[in-house]
């Protein structure tokens, strides 16, 4: 009979193997049957990413736009690319229940499902790449949606420190397995919420 220290190790192992191999398949899957991406999901952050996504938004007239935390300044820039393109509804929809970059994703998993998005661009600045794509690999990958990386070039030679992606991939598997991501312990934003009781 196996004791409970191993039970639990094994189920670990067991379902650390399924996401390791479900991910990749459901990403294969996903770009097979939507090998071109269906619309442009821009995370927000400095207005470079902002510019970009709206030269973009009018090489690509049809694909909708999704923002990921739209401040005025990214509205602003933004602003007059609802009336290019698409017909019918707002060409671009704001999301801002974000707080950081795993929540980024998290939060923009059903809008997509919802409006049968498969494979978006994944624009953010090519500093902030490699956290994104891992951690889109695991939230959107788990989830069936593909992803194109689309670097916006900076003037910053700062790099992702490898702690911080190891982190957000830790946060994105607990997502995956308990639908939370451990946000609500950021202690920026702890001290946020004390300040506005104030």
């Amino acid at each position: 009979m196996l004791k409970p220290l191993r039970l639990f190790t094994l189920a670990g192992c067991l379902g650390m193997f399924t996401i390791a191999t479900a991910i990749p398949l459901r990403l294969a899957i996903a770009l097979q049957q939507n090998p071109h991406p269906q619309a442009i999901l821009m995370l927000s952050g400095d207005s470079s990413r902002a510019k970009f996504t709206r030269e973009m938004a009018q090489e690509f007239p049809d694909l909708p736009i999704w923002v990921s935390v739209g401040d005025p300044e990214i509205r602003s820039i933004l602003g007059g690319l609802d009336n290019q393109g698409l017909q019918g509804d707002d060409r671009i929809q704001y999301d801002n229940r974000a707080t950081d970059t795993v929540t980024n994703f998290t939060t923009m998993v059903a809008p997509l499902q919802q409006n049968n998005i498969r494979h978006v661009y994944l624009v953010t600045s090519d500093y902030h790449m490699p956290r994104s794509q891992a951690i889109a690999t695991i939230v959107f990958g788990s989830h069936g949606i593909a992803f194109t990386p689309v670097p916006v070039p900076s003037q910053s030679s700062r790099r992702e420190a490898r702690p911080r992606i190891a982190r957000d991939i830790g946060r994105s598997v607990l997502w995956l397995v308990t639908g939370r991501t451990g946000a609500s312990y950021n202690p920026r934003l702890q001290s946020a919420r004390g300040n506005s009781r104030s």
